[in-house]
């Protein structure tokens, strides 16, 4: 299909795969580049609210008529060729961002690695995050299989950045020029900034990135070891502006006012574990409130062991979709944790978070959390919310 297309992207590629810290490396290296100069093409999924957040050029969503555009190139050229909703939105987004003019693309693997549709490109230099349990029934049941399917994205002789600190045997094995965390580069956090090094020296003085928790400072240093392997040409300051200003919605976002609500779209024990460290370091509240709404096909009874510590107060919500879970089976999962703070169960994330914040005193947290669509709902209903004020 690619082929059919024509599609070729002109300028250095970076696919970014891993369990947890896709979206944020992603969104650390477009923000650097960005700061630095390049014209970005950037693509992400799953969206939160509108399906143009997917496809980014130059640090703008694209707009309806060329998402159409690229759509009806895809349908023109498919033929009888069979095409999942995700294989034909990437060929969609290749296609824009083939005509973007860009000096850099960022390309998040969808799922897994190996036979993720993003990998039908030849990326000049793949970055893996983090290996850790998830989608079992596709990638396997282990971290050894995981991990396999996850180093599929790194091609001979070009750089692959591993930043999971424990990476599997089959990861280590995998093809690639591979430049490891702790090994090849690194970072030191200090009091009020921080210090990177790598293929391309040392870094010092570094602000905090814009995003918030402790994993971001290696998900900061995989982007700029990526940087670095590539050989772009990036200053100081640029580097510093560009964390600085990064920007990723539903990733321990703190929304202004009170009571203080914090969106996450953690939905594995590993990303559940980070969200549970992060709430531990966010101050103190009277009532820390979950608003809960997750897929069936995840660790349910795991995301909500990791995170009850910190939990108050549950409010489970009834996704929609085949692969939703019902309220009643997160009530479910929840008992089996062993867990005793009070519950509710909803219809649906908006009814769940109207609810926790009817319930919530000032000085409380709200954290909404579970999927991409929990989260989703949720800004949608505040935005809308927002608007009819």
């Amino acid at each position: 299909m690619l082929g059919r297309l024509g599609v070729r992207l002109a300028c250095p590629v970076i696919t970014v795969g891993g369990t947890n810290g896709k979206g944020s490396t992603c969104a650390m290296l477009e923000s650097i580049l960005r700061a630095a100069g390049y014209r970005t093409g950037l693509y992400t999924s799953p969206h939160l609210v509108r399906y143009n957040e997917r496809v980014r050029i130059a640090g703008l969503e694209v707009e309806d008529s060329p998402l159409c555009e690229a759509f009806a190139a895809v349908e023109q050229v498919r033929g009888h060729t069979l095409l999942t909703y995700f294989e034909f939105g990437t060929l969609a987004a290749l296609w824009l961002l083939a005509r973007g003019k860009l000096d850099a693309a960022v390309l998040e693997v969808g799922l897994g690695g190996r036979l993720d549709a993003v990998n039908a490109l030849d990326a000049d230099c793949a970055v893996l995050t983090s290996v850790g349990i998830d989608h079992v029934e596709y990638l396997g049941n282990d971290r050894e299989a995981i991990g396999r399917e996850k180093a599929g994205i790194f091609r001979a002789g070009r750089p692959a950045v591993i930043a999971e600190p424990d990476a599997p045997r089959s990861v280590l094995e995998a093809a690639g020029s591979k430049l490891l965390v702790g090994k090849d580069f690194g970072y030191v956090a200090e009091t009020n900034q921080w210090t990177y090094w790598g293929p391309g020296g040392r870094r010092a003085g570094l602000a905090y990135p814009a995003l918030r928790g402790k994993a971001q400072l290696r998900n900061a240093a995989a982007a700029l070891c990526a940087l670095d392997a590539l050989a772009l040409p990036i200053a100081m300051q640029e580097i510093r502006r560009g964390l600085a200003e990064v920007v990723l919605a539903g990733r321990f976002q703190v929304l202004p006012g009170r009571p203080q609500v914090i969106l996450d779209v953690a939905h594995n024990p590993q990303a559940a574990k980070t969200l549970e460290q992060n709430l531990a370091a966010s101050g103190f509240a009277p009532q820390t409130i979950a608003v809960c709404g997750m897929l069936r096909d995840k660790d349910i009874a795991g995301v909500l062991r990791e995170v009850a510590p910190r939990i108050t107060r549950w409010h489970f919500a009834s996704l929609s979709g085949p692969r939703a879970a019902t309220a009643e089976e997160l009530k479910k999962a929840f008992l089996q944790t062993g867990a005793s703070a009070p519950f509710e169960l909803h219809d649906s994330p908006q009814k769940a978070f109207a609810a926790a914040k009817e319930r919530a005193n000032e000085n409380d947290k709200i954290v909404v959390f579970g999927s991409f669509l929990t989260v989703g709902e949720v800004i949608a209903w505040l935005k809308l919310r927002t608007s009819t004020r």
